[in-house]
């Protein structure tokens, strides 16, 4: 098998504000996948915010940020909010795991 070719670096700012965003939403649907275990309530929520911030990043190719309106940009600090309320409930709120075992159980 012969050597994947390296990847030229992102330098366009519009690539990696999309980047970025795909990053952000990613990194949502990941807390919102942990959190499913504690509280399958909040964590759906946050899985599914995440994907505003999916589309907005996916609308906004090639424009970067500076092609985004006021709306895309106003969605995507409701979203962060949201997620970051719903992280904090589940933080304060949910009950911890007594072991690490019950933890990996989800019980």
């Amino acid at each position: 098998m012969a050597p994947a070719a390296p990847q030229p670096p992102v330098t366009d700012p519009a690539d990696r504000t999309r980047l970025a965003w795909t990053r952000t939403a990613v990194g949502f649907a990941a807390i919102g996948g942990a959190m499913l275990k504690v509280s399958p309530i909040a964590g759906g929520v946050v899985l599914l915010l995440s994907l505003p911030i999916w589309l907005i990043a996916r609308r906004t190719s090639g424009a970067g940020l500076a092609g985004s309106s006021p709306r895309d940009l106003r969605l995507v600090t409701v979203t962060v909010v949201i997620v970051a309320v719903a992280a904090l409930v589940v933080v304060i709120f949910g009950r911890s795991p007594d072991s690490l075992g019950q933890l990996l159980r989800g019980r």
